[in-house]
């Protein structure tokens, strides 16, 4: 059995089946018998997506939206899919986003740039075009009706500029997708969470990180559930930490901003020096080389959202 986590009022968490295991998590929201999945990983989370309704006795029409937090391939690749596969459901998305769920070749050839071509067919195959009669675009403020609940989709810039999140008020929590950072399960010490922003590439803001991280603590939420992984609990420690580590990102980049080719380098072992010190720190006890396996992806591509954004702060 895939990873499944159940949450108060009507909430779950399960695996995504990408990558690796409890890396990147679906959540569903039932209420009334009405389905809202939050991000969907890549092709292959339809067998876990499939399974996971028939465990709470539900069929693929039960589905009411499918709602991207921002269009990165590892929340939006498996969108065409499900969508084929959930015959009744709507996809939410940022209005920056939707043309490119719609005709998605640009979005492809972009992360087939930064990954290569041959990680791309191996791990998120055909991305399939979705109608856009059946694209909702979440503008700032947007409520959507889930039974008797309703879903707040907010602008959240900073890691992407497509970037939305989803306050349920019903439950007092927010849908981060990946605004609110990155907490593996791998981390946590006697329940304590460890958590780290994501300065992916390309339009990784940290003024905009941060502000859009205010306007989700103003809500005063009680969890926060995050793409990379499940439930945060403890949201204002967290927060305070987020903000912390965010802060130390960017300065990390300043200080190797001038060292020219070997710059990306330095940037990236600068991250990973930080991180393992925290980590420990944190009371974390894995071994070295197992923190780098599961922090090898963001290291990289946090290095390299922090230096596309020190050529286009200007």
């Amino acid at each position: 059995m895939f990873d499944w986590r159940e949450y108060e009022h009507g909430i779950y968490a399960f695996d995504a089946g990408y990558v690796r295991p409890i890396l990147a998590a679906i959540h569903l929201i039932v209420d009334d018998g009405r389905v809202a999945l939050i991000d969907t990983g890549s092709n292959d989370s339809l067998p876990n997506v499939l399974a996971a309704l028939a465990q709470l006795g539900l069929a693929p029409a039960a589905v009411d939206y499918i709602i991207l937090t921002h269009i990165h391939l590892d929340h939006a690749g498996g969108a065409g899919t499900l969508m084929r596969a959930l015959p009744q459901a709507k996809l939410v998305v940022h209005p920056r986003g939707s043309r490119h769920m719609a005709e998605p070749s640009k979005l492809v050839a972009g992360v087939t740039a930064v990954y290569g071509q041959a990680y791309v067919d191996t791990v998120y195959g055909d991305i399939l075009p979705i109608p856009a009669e059946r694209i909702i675009e979440a503008h700032d403020g947007l409520t959507l009706s889930l039974g008797k609940r309703e879903l707040l989709c907010i602008d959240t810039p900073g890691h992407a500029k497509h970037h939305i999140c989803i306050v349920d008020r019903n439950s007092g929590s927010i849908f981060t997708g990946d605004m609110f950072g990155l907490s593996y399960r791998e981390f946590d010490v006697d329940g304590r969470q460890f958590i780290l922003p994501t300065t992916s590439p390309t339009q990784f803001d940290p003024a905009e990180m941060h502000a859009s991280i205010d306007r989700l603590m103003r809500y005063q939420p009680r969890a926060m559930y995050l793409t990379h992984y499940a439930q945060v609990h403890d949201v204002a420690t967290q927060a305070a930490a987020l903000r912390r580590r965010l802060d130390q990102h960017v300065a990390i980049a300043e200080a190797h901003a001038g060292d020219g080719e070997t710059r990306h380098a330095a940037t990236k072992q600068g991250l990973t020096d930080y991180l393992l010190a925290e980590l420990r720190c944190h009371g974390c006890t894995l071994p070295e080389a197992s923190i780098l396996e599961i922090l090898a992806t963001d290291l990289e591509l946090n290095a390299q959202g922090l230096i596309w954004w020190l050529d286009h702060r200007d």
